[in-house]
């Protein structure tokens, strides 16, 4: 089999189509088809590509009457963060049918699809070191919904998570929990909140703490009687924006009778 004839079977196998291939190779559609009907020829660089998204050797790509493949090794995605090296081990899979222009689904090292999977991933549910998406969650993760070692969203999960809704280990945000945590509305075993802090130690405009609380308006040590509360509520109706609402109503949900 020539070259040709060899990537057209590969490219099929792995269900690929001549402009996916050309997309991954990042060359026209016309390479592609030029490579598979034999008028022209990759230059070393994309041949090393193929070679390595197929897991064939370079030996069966390049001589004609070489049959076994010889499967190589697939290609490994390194991340150096802080003196730690990552690495991810994925095939490369996109789905010929698209949802809103993007392919259902796109597993890959740089993935993008309405289910994306991979070191660097965009979609509308994204899963990778570095996610982007609606529903995003990884080492590195943003989007409406975010989980993450870090995370940036409207609701955020993460050892660092920051969003409007925080939850993690230290959270900032509009409502924050976690072990430390800053925000407008702030629960946690240090709590540092605009308005209200409520916790182990909490300092705020409204400060509730079970050891140590420091607030500029109001602030008690240990447990509050029904008094108490009605008048954080009163404290909260005066000096909280209106735009604050929601979030006020959240974090009262959960910390205020």
């Amino acid at each position: 089999m020539t070259f040709g004839e060899k990537l057209a079977q590969l490219r099929r196998e792995n269900n690929y189509t001549q402009e996916q291939l050309a997309e991954i190779l990042q060359v026209s559609r016309q390479s592609i088809s030029k490579w598979e009907s034999g008028l022209s020829f990759p230059e070393t660089d994309r041949l090393i590509k193929i070679s390595r998204l197929f897991s064939c050797s370079m030996d069966y790509l390049l001589n004609d009457d070489v049959t076994d493949r010889q499967p190589a090794a697939r290609p490994v995605a390194a991340v150096a963060h802080s003196g730690i090296t990552l690495h991810m081990n994925l095939p490369e899979k996109k789905s010929e049918k698209t949802v809103f222009g993007m392919p259902l689904y796109h597993i890959g090292r740089n993935a993008h699809g309405f289910f994306a999977l991979g070191l660097k991933a965009r979609g509308v549910f994204s899963l990778g070191v570095f996610s982007r998406g609606i529903f995003s969650f990884g080492a590195f993760s943003m989007g409406l919904l975010s989980g993450g070692a870090f995370s940036l969203g409207m609701i955020s999960f993460g050892a660092f998570a920051a969003g409007i809704l925080a939850f993690g280990a230290i959270c900032l945000g509009l409502v924050a929990m976690g072990a430390v945590a800053v925000g407008c509305f702030s629960g946690g075993a240090l709590a540092i909140g605009q308005y209200l802090a409520v916790g182990d130690t909490a300092r705020g405009m409204i400060a509730l703490g079970q050891t140590e609380a420091l607030g500029s308006l109001y602030s008690h040590t240990g447990g509050s009687a029904l008094a108490d509360y009605a008048r954080i509520h009163a404290l909260l109706n005066d000096h909280v924006p209106a735009w604050l609402r929601f979030a006020r109503e959240c974090f009262c949900t959960l910390f205020l009778p």
